[in-house]
């Protein structure tokens, strides 16, 4: 019987999926200057033109990347969520697994593009509507976890503050292991964030 033959689309789609965990992936480990195309197609185990082919341009490449990775974390979390109980030990639930994201690879991968689009003038054209668009899906699908009702007053707010201080504890977690502080405030934040959402 002679070997299935895999699809071109299929084959491209498997291309593209390798070039953007590389991508993510050498960028924690090198940072954005260490990121280049061919380091990137080499650990992808592409050549470089399949590369150009799918991704013209470093920025092309990188922003794909964080996409690509921010949806599927996104799915994660979801089917995470899908198996916990509702009650009053959710909204804190919830908050751990977001912070989850806020320490992960994916979030110092972002860090270093908000870092190089601070002076690169067309990563940060293409950067900031990206940035935009997975900042309002975060915000909606932390309001969809929690539960939260909107309409009320004070309740926005609070899921924004919410994602604001992760953000805040990710960033201060780079450079020393600050899970001790982390956790104390997260403790802290979740009783009041209980409160407002039980109101």
């Amino acid at each position: 019987m002679p070997p299935t033959r895999v699809p071109q689309q299929e084959r491209s789609r498997a291309t593209q999926a390798r070039l953007l965990e590389a991508t993510v992936d050498a960028l924690v480990e090198h940072g954005w200057s260490g990121t280049t195309t061919t380091v990137v197609a080499a650990r992808a185990g592409v050549s470089r033109g399949a590369q150009l082919h799918h991704y013209p341009t470093k920025a092309a490449l990188v922003l794909a990347a964080v996409e690509h990775l921010a949806e599927r974390r996104a799915a994660e979390i979801r089917a995470e969520a899908a198996a916990l109980p509702a009650g009053p030990d959710r909204a804190g639930r919830v908050v751990d697994m977001l912070a989850a994201l806020f320490t992960g690879p994916l979030f110092a991968a972002a860090l270093e593009l908000w870092v190089a689009a601070r002076t690169d003038p067309e990563l940060r054209a293409a950067l900031v509507p990206l940035e935009a668009r997975v900042g309002r899906e975060m915000h909606r699908m932390t309001v969809e976890l929690l539960g939260a009702d909107e309409r009320r007053p004070g309740v926005r707010e609070s899921v924004q503050a919410t994602l604001d201080l992760l953000r805040g504890l990710g960033v201060a977690n780079l450079l020393s292991d600050d899970s001790a502080r982390r956790a104390a405030l997260l403790d802290t934040w979740k009783q009041q964030l209980g409160t407002i959402l039980s109101r």
